[in-house]
């Protein structure tokens, strides 16, 4: 082999193991987003009656309607975190030794939100505990996106006459629907093709179930589930 030349076959090998590096990078990538648009979370600062910060206070997030249980810990700034939960209604409570207990019965927890939930707790005994009424609104904190999000009892009593719960998408500001749709042996179960914003309809993603369900050239739902399957 001449001086500065490569062997194919080496050439080959070399492409192959970048394609298959960028294949892992972009399945890393794919999952990390996917985790984020199934799962909620919530955050607050616990203070105490003066405002004082309190760290080491243990928060309990139990889900009202799976009876599961999570706790986590205030840090030196009295601030508490927990991600990666289900969508659905929890009760948080906050406690510390030398303070009465603080209860927030009903928080409601929704698909890539941050729920913020603050606590001020009062001298008393822990075996005592005050219920908080009332909530705060859901917020966003770490990036700059906005959602829509259809409530249960939405998605049963708003008319659709086909029965295709993909049309709710052009209720949100900012959708259209296009003026063309793609043919029926390409677009079986009627996905409506729809462009946010002014994208191009080919970037509408779906996800089913936290997977991937979007036809990456077509731009549509690839399974389009029955209504009635839709939470």
């Amino acid at each position: 082999m001449a001086p500065g030349t490569c062997d194919p076959s080496s050439a080959s090998l070399l492409r192959s193991g970048l394609y298959i590096t960028l294949a892992i990078v972009m399945l890393a990538i794919a999952s990390t987003a996917a985790a984020q648009a199934v799962y909620g979370s919530v955050a607050g600062i616990v203070r105490d009656s003066t405002g004082a910060l309190l760290p080491g206070a243990t928060v309990t997030i139990t889900s009202v309607e799976r009876n599961t249980v999570d706790t986590v810990v205030t840090n030196e700034l009295g601030v508490y975190l927990k991600e990666r939960l289900l969508p659905g209604v929890y009760e948080l409570r906050a406690e510390l030794a030398g303070f009465k207990a603080a209860v927030v019965p009903r928080v409601q927890v929704s698909v890539d939100t941050q729920t913020p939930v603050n606590f001020a707790l009062t001298i008393g005994q822990l075996s005592e505990s005050v219920t908080v009424s009332g909530g705060s609104p859901l917020l966003k904190t770490d990036r700059a996106d906005v959602a829509t999000r259809f409530s249960e009892k939405e998605i049963t009593d708003l008319p659709v006459l086909d029965r295709n719960f993909t049309k709710f998408i052009l209720l949100t500001p900012g959708t259209q629907q296009l003026q063309w749709q793609h043919a029926a042996s390409e677009n079986p179960q009627g996905s409506t093709q729809t462009m946010v914003n002014g994208q191009h309809f080919s970037g509408t993603g779906y996800q089913l179930d936290g997977t991937e369900n979007r036809d990456p050239m077509l731009g549509i739902i690839v399974i389009n589930p029955a209504l009635e399957s839709i939470q």
